[in-house]
């Protein structure tokens, strides 16, 4: 079908949303007991100039535009700009995506990924590891706690494959995956699962921690970052007292709800970063909201995300302390990923007590693991540490350099980081101020697509 020149991507999937059509494709559809299961995934690298456009058409599902974002993120791709639609039985979307130095999509084996990937998301297929024994800890956070941790599991020949630990709000939530260090599989035994999870409570426990100090061993497969952030909501840490932050300001949220079409809407501006689509849209999934229309956009290095959300039994939020827990686990979300304090990268030769001798020197030299992401390839670890001084402010360039020293120069290394490229703005699609709060325009693309098609006149 060829489009006018005039149209945007938006208007022209409002068409699609709008056109009466019949379409078979052998390679995207199947049967279920619904009915005809339809998908479409389209990549088009040639409509924009700066970015690579991935289009989906599909059937709705709670929790499909997670699915699809997910796909996304977990090729560290950078969502630029993002179009979603999904009233009545069909779920409709254009995301602008490049690789994190802003370039368009060129490796045609990622190509072939995203579009097998997602025309299979209604199978659930995730990003997971399986045939590893995975630990879930959540507890006070405090320095080196992450060091006795390493510690216990290293006491106890277990081997670390891969983990990735948030802090936030006083809170630390981790999902580490382990398998046993003779035979090299999961670990089965229950007497030893027994003693892991007990010496592990202790550790999490510490002195003032006797409550909520929580361990879990299970042979289950999951997302590891849709899980740390469901473990980090059931713990509450956005309930909590914020701690000294580094990088800046709170993200802004605001609620607002549209009586005429029965929508609550909900206005985020915050700082550009990798997953932050993921993060908004796996938290409004968990807490049981529907996304029915979204625009996405970046200025600089602001990202303006607004979305048109109902619960699943499609009414919207009702009372104003709804609207506060949304604010506050939505701000909470934002701010988990945050990158706290200085970057460490570790590279070396994997071998056994190696995370326990690395975080053990961070604890004598008073740093503070605020973020971390374990992982082994080939027998070699790639290990990334973002660590503050003890009470949360940047540490001391002296003491990092004193801790490369001793760990090895040649493979701790101190580096900035990763940085999104951000293009200029393509349209003049803008913020403005309402009452002291930074709102997306009135004119933002869903608004006026959703009022010119008579979906929405008024709103409050």
């Amino acid at each position: 079908m060829e489009w006018p020149a005039y149209l945007d991507e938006y208007e022209k999937l409002v068409t699609r949303m709008n056109t009466p059509r019949v379409m078979i494709d052998n390679a995207c559809s199947s049967l279920t007991c619904l009915g005809l299961f339809y998908c479409r995934v389209m990549i088009d690298n040639a409509c924009s100039a700066n970015a690579t456009l991935v289009m989906v058409d599909s059937v709705r599902k709670h929790g499909i535009l997670l699915e699809a974002v997910q796909v996304l993120t977990d090729l560290n791709l950078s969502i630029k700009k993002a179009y979603i639609s999904s009233d009545g039985r069909w779920f409709m979307d254009v995301f602008h995506v490049t690789d994190l130095k802003g370039n368009k999509l060129a490796d045609e084996s990622v190509i072939n990924y995203i579009e097998k990937s997602l025309g299979t998301i209604h199978y659930a297929t995730s990003k997971c590891i399986d045939g590893l024994t995975a630990l879930e800890l959540t507890g006070t956070d405090r320095l080196g706690l992450l060091s006795e941790v390493f510690a216990v599991l290293s006491d106890l020949q277990c081997n670390v494959v891969e983990s990735k630990m948030w802090t936030h709000n006083g809170r630390i939530a981790s999902l580490i995956y382990v398998k046993d260090c003779d035979s090299g599989s999961p670990i089965e035994d229950s007497q030893k699962i027994n003693r892991i999870e007990g010496r592990l409570r202790n550790v999490l426990k510490g002195d003032n921690d006797i409550r909520s100090a929580k361990t879990t061993v299970s042979m289950a497969v999951t997302h590891t970052e849709r899980r740390l952030h469901q473990m980090m909501f059931a713990d509450r840490d956005y309930e909590r007292k914020p701690i000294i932050r580094t990088s800046g300001d709170r993200p802004l949220v605001v609620v607002q709800n549209c009586l005429e079409r029965c929508y609550s809407i909900v206005n985020i501006q915050c700082k550009d970063r990798t997953k932050l689509l993921f993060d908004v849209v796996c938290t409004l999934t968990d807490m049981e909201y529907v996304v029915f229309h979204a625009t996405i956009n970046t200025t600089g290095d602001t990202a303006y995300l607004e979305f048109f959300i109902r619960h699943t039994d499609d009414t919207p939020i009702s009372s104003e302390a709804e609207k506060q827990r949304v604010i506050l686990c939505l701000q909470a979300a934002i701010e988990r990923r945050a990158s706290e304090g200085v970057r460490l990268e570790l590279c070396t030769a994997d071998r056994s007590g190696l995370l326990a001798d690395v975080t053990r020197t961070f604890r004598e030299n008073g740093l503070n693991i605020t973020r971390a992401e374990i992982s082994t390839t080939s027998e070699t670890a790639l290990n990334v540490f973002y660590v503050t001084d003890a009470s949360g402010y940047p540490a001391d360039p002296k003491i990092i350099e004193s801790v490369r020293q001793k760990i090895g120069m040649s493979i701790l290394k101190v580096n900035e980081l990763p940085l999104i490229h951000h293009q200029k703005a393509e349209s003049d699609e803008e913020t403005v101020g309402v009452g002291g709060a930074v709102l997306l325009s009135l004119g933002s693309l869903v608004r006026r697509n959703l009022y010119n098609l008579g979906l929405i006149r008024s709103y409050s």
